[in-house]
This record gives C-alpha cells, sequence and structure tokens, in this order.
C-alpha cells in the first residue's frame, strides 16, 4: 500500500512539472523579445541606436571627423521607393547634425511601415545618439505620396578614436494597417 501511494505521488508531481513546464518556456520566450531589444539599446549590440531626449551639450573636438554614410534597403513586397538625401557627411563628435530620408509611395494605397535602424561597425551603435528619427514611429504612405523624413543625430565625443567611418543604414518593411 506504501509503495502504491509514493507512485501516486511521482507520477501528480511528474504531471505537475509537465504542465508547469511549457508554461514557463512560453512566458520566457514572450519575455526575450522586449528584454533583447532594451539589451541592444543599452549595449548598442546588434547595430542597436541609442537615444537622447534633448540637445544635451557634448565637449565638441573640432580637428576630429568622422565620415557617416546613410545606407537605406526596403523588405520584398514593399512597396516605396525610400532612400538618403545624401549619401554620407562628415561630422564632428559631440555636435548634433540634420539630414533626412526620402520615401515614395507608387501605389494606389495607403501603405504602412517601420524602418529598423543599424549602425556599423556595431563598437558605434553605442555612440550614435538620435534626437529624432522617423524610425521612432510607424509611417503611414498616402498613395503617391512623397515625404521627406528628418533624422536628427550624434555621435558621442567617447567614440574610440580609431573609429573614422560610421554606417548608419535602415531596412524598411510594411506593417499590417
Amino acid at each position: 500500500m506504501a509503495e502504491m501511494e509514493s507512485r501516486q505521488k511521482i507520477t501528480k508531481k511528474f504531471w505537475i512539472k509537465l504542465v508547469i513546464a511549457p508554461i514557463l518556456m512560453f512566458f520566457f520566450a514572450y519575455a526575450m523579445v522586449p528584454i533583447y531589444d532594451v539589451f541592444c539599446e543599452i549595449t548598442g549590440f546588434n547595430g542597436t541606436t541609442g537615444r537622447v531626449d534633448s540637445e544635451q551639450k557634448y565637449v565638441v573636438d573640432e580637428t576630429r571627423k568622422i565620415e557617416v554614410s546613410f545606407f537605406a534597403m526596403t523588405m520584398s513586397g514593399f512597396p516605396i521607393q525610400f532612400g538618403p538625401k545624401v549619401s554620407s557627411m562628415e561630422v564632428v563628435p559631440g555636435r548634433f547634425y540634420t539630414t533626412s530620408y526620402i520615401a515614395k509611395n507608387n501605389t494606389d494605397e495607403v501603405v504602412v511601415g517601420q524602418a529598423i535602424p543599424s549602425v556599423a561597425p556595431t563598437d558605434a551603435a553605442l555612440y550614435f545618439k538620435k534626437l529624432e528619427c522617423f524610425c521612432f514611429n510607424k509611417q503611414v504612405f498616402k498613395p503617391h505620396e512623397q515625404v521627406e523624413m528628418t533624422l536628427r543625430f550624434v555621435i558621442e565625443p567617447e567614440l574610440d578614436e580609431r573609429i573614422k567611418d560610421v554606417s548608419l543604414s535602415y531596412n524598411f518593411f510594411k506593417l499590417k494597417s
């Protein structure tokens, strides 16, 4: 009789663990996306850029120049022409700069999209900060509408002095409206 009760307890514990384990795994997987996004923003991992809330004062070294190149891509099936207004600019770390990207909807329909930025080299991503960016929000394009979207950024002076070139790339993808 004692052996039977022991087996029932083991079986009951086993079934409880069997049910709880997948539930915990689901919640862990669900939480990974926002945790990963926060991790990337804090560390600059995966080329993720940071954000500043106001035009802060940085120590500016006029003798130091960094070439920033701008790139644009669209995901397959995204019917928007998208590209930077200028392909590159020379910047001084600590000074804010403004540039823009041009997007044109070539369809007869409203198109909704979101741009995801990436900075290379990844060591520079931590020091590439945006004050204003079209990538912060989803974009709605009316039929045949052309839009100039603003980007205001700074490269913090703490960026490693060996880095002389930085690339900022946006990948635009379609959202369901």
